[in-house]
């Protein structure tokens, strides 16, 4: 199956929950569960160091606001790009969040995310 085919309420359905995980265990520090619906690309290509020297360093990864607005989506191949507007409930101001979505033996399983 291929993700691009779901309506967008279907891919909002599946997108939002995985968003919202990622703000909560950003928040919290848990690498481990952070990344535990990453593809397997993904989790290879993520170094741990890093990822934990981020939850440790970066305000803006450990105070992201479980408020947050989907903006809309780009479906490419075979992979739907949901984009979402991010604040943080110390900084003020608002961020891009970007949450690529794909499937992976069947599962849908995250391929990229990022906040800008």
């Amino acid at each position: 199956m291929n993700i691009i085919e779901k309506t967008d309420d279907e891919i909002m359905a599946m997108a939002n929950p995985l968003w919202r995980d990622l703000v909560k265990y950003s928040n919290e520090g848990k690498y481990g569960e952070f990344t535990r619906n990453f593809s397997n690309s993904l989790a290879r290509a993520m170094d741990q160091v890093v990822a934990g020297h981020q939850f440790a360093n970066s305000e803006l990864a450990r105070s992201l606001s479980e408020d947050f607005d989907p903006l809309g989506m780009i479906r490419r191949g075979e992979h739907v790009t949901v984009l979402y507007r991010q604040r943080s409930t110390k900084k003020p101001g608002e961020w891009l969040g970007r949450l690529v979505l794909g499937y992976e033996d069947g599962a849908v399983r995250i391929f990229g995310a990022s906040i800008f």
